[in-house]
């Protein structure tokens, strides 16, 4: 007989945002030094398609970027001991950086000398991008050191599950989306839905924004807490917001409409619990908020999806 049980704490195990916060925090800045480098080097796409990681079989990648002749990548690995980051190039070079045991301060000196004993120059903006309270310069940040490789391991592992649960209801949708990708402005799990539409420009946005929701959309994601909401979630949103679309029943009935944040919110814990099972939970409100959006919007539901008969999914 299969522990049920067993099997849901390996694979959606429990991640309390009190218990790593500061690791959490170090993280994420080790993964926007990384995710700058791409930014800087990978040719541009829309929406900000060029600058996210994909969820990998050792962690997060940032897939193969072009420099001159030849083509490298980079890839956090969270899942063997001593966690790393390795830089590989097409040429068959590779450099590894530990990832214990640095402060952001260290890891950002060792990304670029090895970036450099590669042959590869890149050039950034070298300061946090839009992490409330956290302004300190790469190069100058001794604070943020913690890095504790048993919660990065269990956020990799929720990662990988939650990827593939994204990918199959991403599969049901026949226009333009995005792929599932890993976002290191805000450290979530995203991926998006387009009605095909252009959007009107978002009043005061910033040319990131306005590039990113140039479009009529349906975004949906995973992250897990920050200042806000003080514990893991999946989320999802319309842009342009319809009016009264918080008046839409979301499923499971856990999930719910946040006025303040402007989205739909699905926490984390009552997903590993879900008595079906999490892929179903997180399914199901995938789901809701899909039909509530592109109901509201006069989206071409029926020319968008795939029939019901076409859609499967074993979880």
């Amino acid at each position: 007989m299969v522990n049920t049980s067993f099997t849901r704490d390996v694979q959606f195990p429990a991640l309390p945002l009190e218990e790593w916060e500061d690791t959490k925090s170090t993280l994420h800045l080790f993964l926007q030094v990384v995710g700058k480098v791409r930014l800087s080097l990978h040719p541009k796409m829309n929406h900000w398609w060029h600058v996210p990681f994909y969820v990998s079989v050792r962690g997060l990648t940032t897939g193969s970027i072009p420099y001159e002749d030849m083509t490298f990548e980079m890839e956090f690995n969270f899942r063997d001991s001593g966690h790393t980051l390795k830089i590989e190039t097409s040429e068959g070079d590779s450099k590894t950086v530990p990832l214990k045991g640095l402060s952001v301060a260290g890891f950002y000196e060792k990304v670029f000398s090895s970036l450099n004993e590669l042959g590869i120059v890149a050039g950034i903006r070298p300061v946090p991008y839009d992490i409330p309270g956290v302004t300190e310069p790469f190069v100058s940040d001794y604070e943020h050191a913690s890095y504790d490789e048993e919660y990065v391991n269990r956020f990799w592992r929720i990662l990988v599950q939650v990827d593939s649960v994204f990918k199959v209801f991403r599969g049901w949708f026949t226009g333009k989306g995005s792929p599932v990708h890993f976002f290191w402005h805000h450290a979530d799990l995203a991926f998006t839905l387009f009605s095909g539409r252009s959007a009107p420009v978002r009043e005061g946005a910033n040319p990131v924004e306005r590039e990113a929701s140039s479009h009529e959309m349906i975004s949906f994601g995973f992250w897990a807490g920050d200042r806000n909401v003080r514990e893991p979630a999946f989320y999802a949103y319309v842009h342009p917001q319809p009016q009264d679309i918080m008046d839409e029943r979301l499923s499971p009935e856990e999930a719910f409409w946040s006025r303040e944040a402007g989205e739909a919110l699905l926490m984390y814990e009552y997903v590993r619990n879900a008595a079906d099972s999490p892929q179903k939970a997180i399914l199901d409100f995938l789901e809701s908020v899909y039909q509530a959006g592109a109901k509201r919007t006069n989206w071409n539901i029926g020319a968008l999806r795939l029939p019901s008969s076409e859609k499967q999914f074993e979880g």
